[in-house]
């Protein structure tokens, strides 16, 4: 596909004005282009986390790491809140135009996500132009919509920002989007034709073998092990920091040469977040101490330091309950999360321990893999996108709990692959359902856990992209040379 009239193999250029770290669908398209299109990719993105290593080994995928954008001082006055709006893309635009022009060799092809809109768009349609190149969107979200989480949707500069994304977003030469609903809205009120490519998980997202899931563990056990305030239920029973060794963890141990998974272990939820508006994790926190109270009442245990005392002795001791321990894992990183740990260490839960962690590109799947079960709480700004983190969750065959919005139910099939609340308490009720009699009898669990694995092995991001997005890059490359 990618072979030239002189001989030479064609050129794309991947656009993120973000962290290229945390873009794991541009990624997917960098590693696609040099892989399945046979491009020379060349990344202009922010650095920040690292990419996955397949990225970075790739001999064809070049990777242009543009100067961050400072952070905007919290205790800034709103007098000057318009000025910062107005500069910082100016800036952005001038510095995108400097790495798309002259940084780089002249793509074939400019490879571009949205949001944000303002000013990648405009610069990148101006680099296409400038250097004969074409330049495809890739609508993960309105960008506009975002905007109007923080300033509202009735702002001035909501709307001059819906205005420059419609219409630069109509001078691209082809577009492609991540739902059907979105696809819609594009044809019907921004008169742009886009293709379809959901999000599939790529082939190392996938469950996890015991000899995985436990090395795993081992090599997180320091942080997993950290309790946080006096009391943590996720450590009990492990006899201290210091007295463990490398063949044992929270979850399994070694015996001989076998992996041994604990009849007591508490059950591990994964929950990834952006620490944004766009996901309240306040749901997670509330629902969190409604398990915990609904277990207590369910027990017959009362509200006192006394019977709080024994229980948490029978806990030591390895007492098994018909509800188990949970153990939250938040991986993300984002502007409210402080906020939200500050409120985890003031929380007084018997059942419920919270643990929030960075992973390596390598090692977030490999959790997906492990866990028992992952929480989505994103809501979408726009309502029309679909959480990418659910695909990985179901590439490696694990059930979500998700927030129901409008366009949820074209990932999320209820009571096959997952479920879906409005509430804390509807949450709550969930993890109540789906935990009873964990690890062995959780009947629900392991049939939405089928599922799961049903969905994610039904189709890969290979396939999807070979036979979505290829054609349409193949098509616009060819137009533009006719």
């Amino acid at each position: 596909m990618a072979e030239e009239k002189n001989g030479k193999r064609g050129r794309a250029c991947v656009v993120v004005l973000g962290d290229i770290g945390r873009s794991p669908r541009m990624q997917y398209h960098a590693l696609s282009l040099a892989r399945q299109a046979s491009f020379v990719v060349d990344i202009v993105a922010y650095g920040g986390s690292e990419p996955h290593s397949a990225l970075l080994e790739h001999k064809s995928i070049n990777i242009y790491k543009m100067k961050q954008w400072p952070t905007v001082p919290p205790g800034l006055p709103k007098i000057f809140k318009p000025c910062v709006l107005l500069i910082k893309p100016l800036i952005q635009f001038l510095m995108l135009l400097w790495f798309l022009c002259f940084k780089i060799a002249a793509p074939d092809v400019f490879f571009v996500q949205n949001p944000p809109s303002v000013p990648t768009l405009v610069a990148v349609k101006w680099a296409s132009w400038l250097r004969g190149s074409v330049f495809i969107i890739d609508w993960h979200n309105f960008g506009y919509t975002l905007l109007a989480l923080s300033l509202g949707r009735s702002s001035r500069f909501v709307a001059l920002y819906r205005w420059f994304e419609r219409y630069y977003g109509k001078m691209a030469n082809g577009s492609l989007c991540v739902t059907r609903a979105m696809q819609h809205e594009l044809a019907q009120n921004w008169s742009i034709k886009a293709s379809v490519l959901y999000d599939q998980p790529p082939e190392f997202f996938h469950p996890a073998t015991p000899e995985e899931k436990h090395k795993l563990f081992c090599r997180l056990d320091k942080d997993l092990s950290q309790p946080q305030g006096f009391r943590d239920c996720a450590t009990i029973g492990t006899g201290g920091l210091l007295q463990r060794d490398l063949g044992n963890n929270l979850f399994s141990t070694l015996i001989g040469t076998d992996i041994v998974s604990k009849p007591n272990r508490p059950a591990l939820i994964v929950s990834s977040t952006s620490w944004t508006q766009d996901e309240d994790f306040g749901i997670l926190l509330e629902a969190a101490v409604m398990y915990d109270r609904r277990v207590s009442a369910i027990l017959g245990e009362e509200d006192n330091s006394v019977e709080e005392e024994a229980v948490w002795n029978e806990m030591w001791g390895g007492k098994q309950y018909l509800y188990p321990r949970l153990l939250f894992v938040i991986t993300g990183k984002g502007p409210e999360k402080q906020k939200y740990e500050e409120k985890i260490k003031r929380l007084r839960l018997k059942r419920v321990a919270f643990r929030t962690m960075w992973l390596s590109a390598e090692d977030y799947p490999l959790l997906l893999g492990s866990a028992d079960l992952g929480v989505c709480l994103h809501t979408s700004s726009s309502g029309l996108d679909l959480p990418m983190k659910v695909v990985d969750m179901f590439g490696c065959g694990l059930p979500v709990c998700a927030v129901s919005y409008s366009c949820i139910k074209e990932l999320v099939t209820v009571e096959k692959n997952g479920l879906l609340f409005s509430s804390p308490s509807e949450l709550a009720d969930e993890l109540l359902h789906l935990f009873k009699g964990f690890p062995d009898a959780c009947d629900v669990l392991k049939l939405l856990r089928n599922g799961a694995l049903e969905t994610g092995s039904s189709a890969r991001w290979d396939v999807e992209w070979e036979e979505k997005a290829k054609p349409l890059i193949s098509e616009v490359i060819s137009r533009d040379g006719d």
